[in-house]
């Protein structure tokens, strides 16, 4: 392939050719996801009416958090545009996997789009974490500087990603709606308002703090009544607390899975963080942005997210495609960051943006390098 030019840039990739999608492949991929989840949850039951056989719960369980986590990544697929050749089967499918996931996939996909459009632009995007700057962080008094630390360490993953998927969207929509409640009683107390334009012109002009557009509120709204209709299924089939302690399990897990992944793709030593002035969209892709070294299993498992340098080149190339247009433009990635399994500890202790000198840093290194700020 020869030595990467002196000076790289998007157009030393040909990224057109692996945009490709097909319909087949993505109707393969939900295949081989989703009947073997049906199944996992299926075989429950079974194995807990036969004491020989319950000692199996902790492999089908583990298996389910890792296909869990699979669906995820096919549901970003679909938030992308990238799984299938419809836009049409792309919102349906991820819709759906969206109610797997218990997180409403279309808001979701909008603020993930969001971060594509600003990755590595610290001023605008803080990641899933919305850490704080350096500066930011100092000004906190002591107790609060603790909670930060706290909050983001690796094992708030777990009770974290239990809020993320189970809670939030539910409190969500319920926050909403007391809130959309509120404004109108407002109104009418202000000023009543009569005939149709009038309350058309109302919610035209509302703006919610729990979701930016109508869309959004619908697709909330929906997502809720399935996932909760399908709660009181799944309890009424399998009992709520033989469902409660599985379905909080797999869903803590996986969702803890998929924010490491995304958080350690993010932030890493060296990662490019730059402020908006001179920020550039390709050093966002390439320095921004990691590549995972991992077993052919779990990239498989993690629908090869792990290329993730040629993703943030190009988000409508197709999962089943990233693999082999990273390959292709190996000898253009040379300089990208690549982390192994054994480097992710070290990517958590990253939580501070420095402003000044463009970097990621550790509270330590923050607390080390700047004199303490004394609070009353």
């Amino acid at each position: 392939m020869g030595e990467p030019p002196k000076t790289l840039t998007r157009q030393h990739f040909d990224l057109a050719s692996f945009r490709q999608r097909s319909n087949g492949r993505a109707a393969w991929q939900l295949l081989v996801t989703l009947v073997p989840v049906a199944l996992l949850w299926a075989v429950i039951p079974h194995l807990m009416a036969t004491a020989a056989l319950q000692w199996l719960m902790l492999p089908v369980l583990a298996l389910l958090v890792l296909f869990s986590a699979r669906t995820f990544s096919l549901m970003h697929d679909c938030g992308h545009n990238s799984l299938w050749s419809s836009s049409w089967l792309n919102r349906v499918t991820g819709f759906l996997l969206g109610c797997l996931n218990a997180v409403p996939q279309y808001p979701w996909s909008r603020g993930h789009a969001y971060h594509h459009k600003h990755n590595g632009n610290w001023d605008l995007y803080r990641g899933p974490s919305s850490l704080l700057s350096v500066d930011q962080f100092l000004q906190l008094p002591p107790g609060a500087q603790r909670r930060y630390a706290i909050i983001r360490h690796p094992l708030m993953l777990f009770p974290g990603g239990f809020f993320y998927l189970v809670v939030r969207p539910r409190l969500q929509l319920l926050l909403g709606l007391v809130e959309l409640a509120s404004a109108v009683i407002a109104e009418l107390w202000r000023r009543p308002l009569n005939g149709w334009t009038a309350w058309r012109a109302f919610f035209h002009g509302y703006q919610s703090s729990h979701w930016y557009t109508w869309g959004e509120f619908l697709d909330l709204l929906l997502n809720n009544l399935v996932v909760l209709s399908s709660w009181w299924w799944m309890v009424h089939w399998l009992g709520a607390g033989l469902f409660w302690v599985c379905y909080s399990l797999v869903m803590s897990c996986s969702a803890a899975i998929f924010i490491c992944v995304f958080f350690v793709q993010h932030n890493f030593q060296g990662s490019y963080a730059n402020g908006s002035d001179g920020w550039s969209y390709f050093k966002g892709a390439i320095e921004g942005s990691s590549n995972l070294v991992l077993h052919p299993i779990l990239n498989w498992f993690s629908a090869d997210i792990a290329y993730h340098s040629v993703h943030h080149l190009c988000e409508r190339i197709p999962n089943y495609r990233l693999r082999d247009c990273h390959r292709a433009h190996a000898h253009l990635l040379t300089h990208c960051t690549y982390l192994s399994l054994s480097d992710i500890p070290r990517c958590f202790d990253l939580i501070l943006w420095d402003s000044v000198g463009l970097r990621l840093l550790s509270i330590r290194e923050a607390l080390d390098r700047t004199p303490q700020v004394q609070h009353p």
